[in-house]
């Protein structure tokens, strides 16, 4: 029986360390990606509302407004819901 609880506490301290570490690398990320979109690095994608990189790949440009994409879902969902056609080239 003592054999169990000292194996059980024992995974338990390997959890709770691991744990710990992914919370600590989560909040370093959060605090990242908040520092890179105050300083313009990175713009909200208008169709789901994730954060991309400024220079992105995907992007749609609206009269003088560029916007940016996560992916081609994304974009082909905004071009939709504007009323704007769908490149053939990547459906």
């Amino acid at each position: 029986m003592l054999k169990f609880l000292v194996i059980a506490a024992a995974l338990f301290l390997v959890y709770k360390l691991f744990m710990g570490d992914k919370q600590k690398r989560d909040k370093q990320k959060d605090k990242s990606i908040k520092q890179k979109v105050a300083s313009g690095e990175m713009v909200k994608d208008p169709s789901c509302g994730t954060y991309v990189e400024k220079d992105g790949d995907i992007r749609v440009r609206e009269g003088d407004k560029v916007h940016v994409f996560c992916s081609y879902e994304c974009r082909d969902k905004y071009l939709k819901r504007i009323g704007a056609s769908v490149p053939k080239d990547e459906e």
